[in-house]
């Protein structure tokens, strides 16, 4: 099993997304899970719903962070979540 499942909203050209992008792939090394990554560009019901908040970071579709990824904060969550479903 994986792990966890993390979703990471992200659109074309924006840098924060490409920075958080990077940090849960170097996260990942750490504490496995499953990465989707969902690009909300030129679809309006996710641009409605994320654009401003960019990128936005799931666990188990609970919104987790906005614009940066704390590794900190995120391990401590990501294994809050492996407990619950153990």
């Amino acid at each position: 099993m994986p792990g966890p499942r993390v979703t990471l909203f992200h659109a074309a050209g924006c840098h924060l997304c490409a920075t958080a992008r990077a940090t849960l792939l170097t996260l990942r090394a750490e504490a496995p899970f499953e990465l989707e990554e969902i690009d909300i560009t030129g679809v309006p019901e996710l641009e409605a719903a994320y654009r401003e908040w960019l990128p936005v970071i799931e666990i188990e579709g609970k919104r987790a962070f906005v614009y940066y990824v704390q590794p900190g904060p995120f391990l401590q969550r990501l294994a809050r979540h492996k407990v619950e479903s153990s």
